[in-house]
């Protein structure tokens, strides 16, 4: 069975054409991504994507969303568009669809794919656990989460907005990073740091303790700085993302469960080779009585480049098989 796949996030909008059976996922097609700011809808972005196949699309679709899936109106968390699920048939031309949240998909990515498609970050270099709780988070526009439980006979994918819980500083640098954040946001969420978004409050933060001017400078050019090493205060900012992060996938683990932890998200693979070199695996363990029990969770780092719409393909594999 063929099925549209599409991965709604808050800048992109990917389109594919997937093979699915037996409630697995049998092939995915190229991918096509589009700019949500492009678009004024997701009808009109998956009428580009109709073109660009260059024929009639398959009447089954399969949509991942980054927002919580509640009621019929879903309002996309980083997006402006608004996708009402019972106007699906209408709008989109699909019989039979899956929506999903996005961490969710990827959720459903990391029960399917082999695994090949995962790189040891942490912890006991060992399979992801056959049985049990494995946590999935990731960096990106926001920060997704989402819990993926194994029995016996199938998994099940457990959607959640932990990305949205409190942030907990550790050190007198993070105290200062979140007191530099109050100033715009009562609450300070991980989210506000662990995203690709955060590395901005993170940059200024340590820009000012070194008594340095401050640039006006947007997340994307402080990554590229970061990455290329051209910028030292840049650098120092993606050392202390990554220690951050390694603390709340901690937090998330302990708060699930978990027997094993997957980073996902385009962010998480483009700092691959910083998160294995960085302080993301000690803040992982250091979680006081407790540090005996992380050291023994293995923790992956999911390479499949897109996630997000294999993991809609097995959603809907899941649901309609």
């Amino acid at each position: 069975m063929q099925v549209v796949c599409a991965d709604i996030g808050g800048t992109h909008a990917r389109f594919a054409i997937a093979e699915v059976d037996g409630g697995r996922v049998v092939s995915l097609g190229e991918p096509v991504t589009q700019k949500t700011a492009d678009h004024a809808s997701l009808q009109t972005a998956w009428q580009a994507f109709e073109k660009i196949h260059g024929g009639p699309l398959p009447r089954n679709a399969a949509i991942s969303v980054a927002s919580p899936i509640a009621g019929d109106v879903i309002r996309l968390t980083n997006n402006p568009w608004i996708i009402r699920q019972s106007l699906i048939p209408e709008r989109l031309g699909a019989d039979t669809y899956t929506v999903i949240n996005d961490f969710g998909a990827v959720g459903h990515a990391v029960a399917q794919l082999p695994a090949a498609d995962f790189v040891h970050l942490c912890g006991p270099d060992t399979p992801l656990p056959g049985l049990g709780v494995t946590t999935v988070c990731g960096p990106g526009t926001g920060l997704g989460v989402a819990q993926v439980l194994k029995t016996a006979d199938r998994y099940h994918v457990l959607s959640t907005e932990g990305g949205h819980v409190d942030y907990a500083p550790l050190d007198g640098i993070e105290d200062a990073l979140v007191q530099r954040l109050r100033r715009s946001f009562t609450r300070v969420s991980t989210e506000r740091i662990c995203s690709g978004p955060g590395i901005v409050a993170i940059y200024e933060t340590l820009a000012t303790m070194e008594g340095r001017p401050v640039p006006t400078h947007d997340d994307r050019t402080i990554w590229t700085e970061a990455l290329d090493g051209t910028d030292s205060i840049a650098l120092a900012a993606l050392d202390r993302f990554c220690l951050a992060l390694g603390a709340v996938a901690g937090d998330l683990a302990l708060a699930h469960g978990a027997k094993g932890v997957v980073i996902a998200g385009g962010l998480g693979l483009r700092i691959k080779d910083r998160l294995l070199r960085s302080g993301f695996d000690q803040r992982f363990v250091a979680k006081g009585r407790f540090q005996t029990l992380m050291a023994a969770i293995p923790v992956k780092l999911i390479t499949h480049p897109q996630p997000g719409l294999f993991g809609a393909a097995a959603a809907f594999a899941q649901e309609h098989s």
